[in-house]
């Protein structure tokens, strides 16, 4: 998928940034959803499934404008927060993460459009968003941030774990939901509307 900012393209670019801002805060807008005490939020799903629908390169310029749309101070990250200071905060490295996530993802599904392929894609990108995001969280709090007592690698894992089942989950139906699309003919919409800004 050759991905050209044509007005489709940056009218879905746009949509997937707004998808991802309201996934991080799912559970404020909607109170309640939770899988055994753990929030769902949904900013890696979207993320992933930018990269699977909209392609490598413009899944990762969505992810990236998120991520300046929230450094600038909108209110886009989890919990509304946004600015500047994010960048310092232990978990920025997993929105730091989207961008590769959604291009790593992209990339898996330009090569080979199964079903299978998709949802390996989106679980292989949902992987790389847990080993970047928990080993970037494990340097903010060792060398920026202040640490919890008795704070460890291995603690930095086990904190990870609550939310594994839920996002393996959410892989698997991102990969599913973004095959659906390719099979309904997103791909062909997509081309036939770059083919007419030409």
């Amino acid at each position: 998928m050759k991905n050209k900012l044509t007005p489709i393209n940056l009218t879905l670019g746009s949509l997937f940034v707004a998808l991802t801002a309201i996934g991080a805060n799912i559970t404020s807008i909607i109170p309640g959803l939770s899988v055994g005490g753990v929030p769902i939020t949904l900013q890696t799903f979207f993320a992933v499934l930018s990269g699977l629908v909209l392609g490598s390169r413009l899944g990762a310029f969505s992810m990236f404008v998120y991520m300046m749309l929230g450094l600038v101070g909108a209110p886009v990250f989890a919990q509304f927060k946004g600015g500047p200071m994010t960048i310092i905060t232990p978990t920025f490295g997993f929105i730091l993460s989207f961008i590769l996530i959604a291009y790593i993802a992209g990339k898996i599904v330009e090569r080979n459009q199964s079903m299978v392929s998709y949802v390996s894609a989106s679980l292989i990108a949902t992987a790389l968003n847990y080993l970047i995001g928990t080993n970037l969280m494990y340097l903010a709090y060792m060398f920026w941030f202040e640490a919890p007592s008795g704070f460890t690698y291995t603690l930095a894992w086990i904190w990870m774990l609550p939310p594994l089942p839920k996002d393996i989950i959410l892989g698997v139906v991102a990969g599913v939901v973004a095959y659906r699309l390719h099979q309904s003919g997103i791909t062909k919409f997509q081309n036939s509307m770059q083919r007419q800004s030409v």
